[in-house]
């Protein structure tokens, strides 16, 4: 995969962008979620032979948190993959989605426990596993 060997093309450049456009579009996908004017996304992929690992990270001048954005990127991304590579291995599995940070918005700050991710508004990863069928990574 990392090679380009997908049929439908680079599969991890088109998953960031499939969860950037996410993250800004959650108040339209998740009832009663807040607009917020996002102001930048990143979502970034640890690969290993077995998983692949997305997290990503936005932040706002806003007056809220950003973590449904957060999460909304990495699930979309997460689908992304899943859909791109779902013709060479139907067993992945999409693995944990969890928020790993926040700060601001009126809940204020959250770090989960025994995580350790760089600062940030809303950090949020998840992950695809069982890759075997995609070949070296």
């Amino acid at each position: 995969m990392a090679r380009g060997a997908i049929n439908k093309g680079d599969v991890l450049s088109v998953a960031r962008v499939a969860g950037i456009q996410a993250a800004k579009r959650a108040s339209e996908l998740i009832p009663l979620c807040h607009p917020v004017m996002v102001g930048a996304v990143l979502v970034n992929f640890r690969i290993d032979d077995t998983f692949i690992e997305v997290e990503s990270q936005v932040e706002t001048v806003d007056r809220t948190g950003v973590e449904m954005e957060a999460l909304t990127a990495v699930g979309v991304a997460c689908l992304t993959i899943y859909d791109m590579c779902k013709s060479v291995d139907r067993a992945m599995v999409i693995g944990e989605v969890a928020l790993w940070e926040k700060s601001g918005g009126r809940s204020g700050e959250y770090r989960r426990a025994g995580e350790n991710p760089d600062d940030s508004s809303g950090v949020s990863a998840g992950s695809i596993d069982g890759l075997d069928g995609l070949g070296p990574l």
